[in-house]
């Protein structure tokens, strides 16, 4: 499977300028209270007390403040590792780091909650919304991830985009089951338990090799 390294490693997000911090804020209030179909940008503009030449300037479109939203929330928080320099260091340690940053400073984010919440409940009608979260959040983090996994051949990983699919897929598929679905109020498992198994899984054939 061919790998670019360069794919969004290179190039972070850009620093959010005080205007577009100020754009986002007042978006955020009005998609999570309206919805993504009834939200527009009269009512945006109004509750973040800018114009609305101003958006489109800063955003273009409602998908385009629709995905900076997704990004401030998500892919922000993982700036501090996600690039070239910095995405290095003893897998296990590095791979519990990346984990404990999704579960902590994303997922506990009751804004992120709410956004991933409606972004399930509207994607029947709204199919682009999960496509975008998708783009956005799980093919970036499964290709980087990906990238990470085959420069590291001591873990004797197979197929590096497929393990990588699976990482991340359990942190999310976590998140939406324990949070969204109730699932804590029920039978919870505990986040220890699952990065330890995570960890573990990803392991596995680098400690056989060294036996």
């Amino acid at each position: 499977m061919p790998i670019n390294p360069a794919f969004q490693l290179e190039n972070p997000l850009p620093a959010i300028a005080p205007k577009q911090e100020q754009i986002l804020q007042g978006a955020i209030r009005i998609f999570l209270k309206e919805g993504y179909a009834r939200t527009s940008m009269d009512r945006v503009s109004a509750s973040a007390g800018v114009s609305k030449q101003t958006i489109y300037s800063h955003f273009q479109d409602k998908e385009g403040l629709f995905k900076a939203l997704i990004e401030r929330l998500t892919v922000a928080c993982f700036q501090s590792i996600f690039s070239i320099e910095k995405l290095q260091g003893e897998p296990a340690v590095l791979l519990r780091k990346v984990a404990e940053i999704y579960l902590t400073k994303v997922a506990d984010n009751p804004d992120y909650l709410a956004l991933l919440r409606l972004i399930i409940t509207e994607s029947q009608n709204f199919p682009e919304l999960a496509k975008l979260y998708n783009q956005t959040v799980v093919q970036r983090g499964r290709q980087i991830l990906s990238y990470y996994f085959a420069s590291h051949p001591e873990l004797a990983i197979s197929d590096p985009e497929a393990m990588a699919h699976i990482f991340l897929g359990s942190l999310v598929s976590y998140v939406i089951v324990e949070e969204i679905l109730h699932g804590k109020e029920l039978t919870s498992l505990s986040r220890d338990r699952l990065l330890d198994s995570l960890i573990n899984m990803v392991m596995s054939q680098a400690r056989m090799n060294v036996i």
